[in-house]
């Protein structure tokens, strides 16, 4: 077995596309102005502060802390599928489903 222990352009800029789409496929599932949308602006915030943080990494040339900013960006997303604030649509490559 190979183990990878190079962060690339390509492998990064992978990780930061599946965010994005990600990102774009889940839906919120509970109405606006409901505590659940509240809680959920809370989680998309972050996603979306953690996305901006990985890509202001990658574009000054730190693409270990790029790597960690777009993980942690993915997971957002998912503790709002997990915590069915989210519809993941069924999408089990992007998202870590119930």
């Amino acid at each position: 077995m190979t183990i990878e222990d190079t962060i690339s352009k390509e492998k990064l800029l992978h990780y930061l596309n599946l965010t994005k789409e990600a990102r774009e496929k889940a839906t919120a599932i509970h109405p606006e102005g409901s505590k659940e949308a509240e809680m959920l602006a809370v989680l998309i915030r972050m996603a979306d502060d953690y996305s901006s943080d990985a890509n202001y990494f990658m574009e000054n040339g730190d693409y270990v802390r790029a790597f960690g900013a777009i993980n942690y960006a993915h997971a957002w997303i998912d503790a709002g599928i997990k915590l069915k604030l989210l519809d993941g649509h069924g999408d089990d490559d992007l998202f870590t489903l119930p």
